[in-house]
């Protein structure tokens, strides 16, 4: 009788056991995840680049999101081990800093709502978001359409690279009228930030979520990778100067960006994908194409030459009155109100996200584009004749 009632007992412990593990339950903890704090999650198993650039866009998201998530009043001064050992692993495999880029905001975080449809803002959509609604999606979305734009810049600046080496004049200077459509294209498109992007939005809720840890008032002693470093890591926000796009433009274009601005911009370099900087590179120790223009006197030659960078002005023009409409207006305006927004507030009104001083930046860069314009040589009677 005994040995009837301790196996009906097993078997209706068994019965129980069967449940429990089939609705994924525990006797003890009920619906309760059991020691929910997990190993430290392994990168090893990303193999593709694709996958790699994900995982880094993912852990990107969410390293702002952790560090900012309380404001400028108190931002997170250590990373957690279980985010910060997976993220500097995976940034490591693709030379890219830990800390969210352009490259991943911009770059790599789009996809298309109808996969059929065209590659339109309307027909776009984020994959990962901060706060900020049609803000922040807008602010990406248009900024990667920029992209997108100078995408035939950057073929044109590889024709004339290689046009220069067999100093063809007539492949110059179609590889550098091409460079100038494209940017003509980003500026028109750069205006579609008016549309979608709303500067008490920008400034006050999603800017603060793009800022990084080094020369910012809120974080001055930068951000501790627990795991990773026993000392603080002072990294960047994501900034335009992070585009690898514009760097080409001003390699080719023998762009001579001098003091902190130049510093800043090299600095920049170290926020890109390898493969990227290395163009960036490749066009910078290439034989001077403003030198060899100057040299052959061509007019037409020269003309193309000024209308590429003159292109190049009236962007950073632009560029410079957008950031004053959507960062210093509004942060001089919530100052005055004595109101700081929760977000960034007065921080960085006058401080860019990747940690440079934005309007003095933005203007220096301008006029070093200026001073790039060849003065035409006036033609003699002589050289008319011949």
């Amino acid at each position: 009788m005994e040995y009837r009632v301790k196996h009906r007992e097993a078997k209706c412990r068994e019965a129980l056991q069967a449940d429990f593990d089939a609705f994924d339950i525990s006797e003890e903890f009920g619906f309760i995840l059991e020691e929910p704090l997990m190993p430290v999650l392994s990168p090893h198993h990303l193999t593709s680049h694709r996958e790699l650039r994900l995982a880094h866009l993912a852990l990107g998201f969410i390293t702002m999101g952790y560090v900012w998530q309380e404001g400028q009043h108190a931002p997170a001064q250590i990373l957690p081990k279980a985010l910060a050992w997976p993220y500097w692993m995976v940034s490591c495999r693709l030379g890219l800093p830990p800390i969210l880029t352009y490259a991943d905001s911009v770059l790599a975080n789009w996809k298309l709502k109808d996969p059929t449809g065209d590659m339109e803002i309307g027909n776009m959509d984020l994959m990962f978001s901060f706060p900020g609604g049609e803000t922040c999606r807008g602010f990406f979305m248009v900024s990667l359409l920029v992209e997108m734009a100078a995408s035939s810049g950057i073929a044109g600046a590889l024709e004339v690279m290689h046009a220069m080496k067999i100093s063809d004049l007539v492949g110059i200077q179609k590889g550098l009228i091409r460079v100038t459509q494209s940017l003509k294209k980003m500026k028109e498109t750069f205006q579609l930030m008016h549309n979608h992007v709303e500067a008490t939005a920008f400034h006050g809720t999603l800017r603060i979520f793009v800022s990084g840890w080094r020369d910012n008032p809120m974080l001055p002693r930068g951000l501790l990778y627990e795991g990773v470093s026993t000392e603080p890591i002072f990294l960047s926000g994501g900034s335009a100067a992070q585009s690898s796009a514009i760097q080409c433009f001003d390699a080719l274009l023998c762009i001579q960006h001098e003091g902190e601005a130049g510093a800043f911009l090299t600095r920049m370099r170290d926020y890109m994908l390898p493969p990227h900087r290395q163009l960036i590179e490749t066009l910078s120790v290439c034989s001077s194409l403003r030198d060899f223009i100057t040299a052959c006197s061509s007019s037409d030659l020269c003309q193309a030459y000024n209308s590429c960078v003159s292109a190049l002005v009236d962007l950073r023009n632009y560029h410079l009155n957008t950031v004053a409409k959507y960062v210093i207006v509004p942060g001089n305006k919530a100052r005055s109100l004595g109101c700081p927004f929760r977000g960034v507030g007065t921080m960085l009104n006058s401080t860019g996200t990747g940690g440079s001083n934005l309007m003095v930046f933005l203007k220096s860069v301008r006029n070093s584009t200026e001073k790039a314009l060849i003065t035409e040589r006036p033609t003699t009677s002589r050289e008319a004749e011949m």
